[in-house]
């Protein structure tokens, strides 16, 4: 039912969303501590070291955590600190998705069953970087994603990567891991292209050096303007994420 919905009307009904969560929380500027949001929501978040899955929202019957029926964030022990960011803005979005159904005027009940788990997932990245602010602090910033990074500390790189394919102007986004495209994807129309030899240059010069990597290129020959590589390096794992400006013609 979902997919019926135009993309335009899906991701304007989920920046409102989340902008109402925000608002109701009384948060007023970056960066987004997802914690005290749920608090504010007056949900409660609580650890369990048992749990798998990096979190869940319940209603508990009991008082172990809180009282009976109160809406509850169960968090399981994360390394990062923007992991446990996200698992949290996930299970907000969680216990707010019903908001996302009636806005589109679709029946939480009848919504397919991983419905659910996608508008929380997508909730999760508009609440931590929300349009409002994001969609200005980028080009202000000149998209650069270190510097949105220590703007909007809360979120990952990859999130902050994803958020901006939501955002003009028409580019495409690279991810590769240890010498590996993990993934590549655009935000216009149509098929992602494979990636250009320019942009491979880019991509390894950042992969070898460990520092960031800009290249202008001709548009009318390559279809892009820019490349630019981040290396997000940590011992044992080499993460680059890339942004192509694609030329508007």
């Amino acid at each position: 039912m979902l997919a019926e919905i135009p993309s335009e009307e899906f991701a304007a009904a989920l920046d409102a969303c989340a902008a109402d969560i925000l608002w109701e929380a009384a948060v007023e500027s970056s960066p987004v501590d997802a914690e005290l949001v749920a608090q504010r929501l007056g949900l409660v978040v609580a650890q369990d070291e048992t749990m798998v899955c990096r979190g869940r929202f319940v209603r508990l019957t009991d008082q172990v955590f809180a009282a009976p029926g109160q809406g509850t964030i169960l968090v399981s022990p994360a390394e990062r600190p923007e992991r446990r960011q996200w698992a949290l803005a996930h299970e907000i979005g969680e216990s707010v998705a019903h908001r996302v159904f009636a806005a589109l005027g679709v029946r939480s009940a009848a919504a397919e069953p991983d419905a659910r788990e996608l508008v929380a997932n997508h909730l999760a990245g508009c609440l931590l970087l929300p349009r409002r602010w994001f969609s200005v602090d980028g080009p202000a910033l000149d998209w650069d994603l270190f510097a949105l990074k220590e703007r909007y500390a809360t979120a990952s790189h990859e999130l902050i990567a994803r958020r901006m394919l939501e955002m003009n102007p028409p580019i495409v986004i690279t991810l590769c891991d240890l010498g590996r495209v993990h993934w590549r994807r655009g935000n216009m129309p149509g098929r992602v292209p494979r990636m250009l030899p320019e942009e491979q240059d880019v991509w390894q010069r950042s992969h070898t050096g460990g520092v960031m990597q800009s290249t202008a290129l001709d548009a009318v020959a390559t279809g892009l303007e820019r490349v630019r590589a981040w290396p997000v390096h940590e011992p044992g794992w080499k993460r680059e994420i890339l942004r192509s400006d694609v030329a508007e013609w």
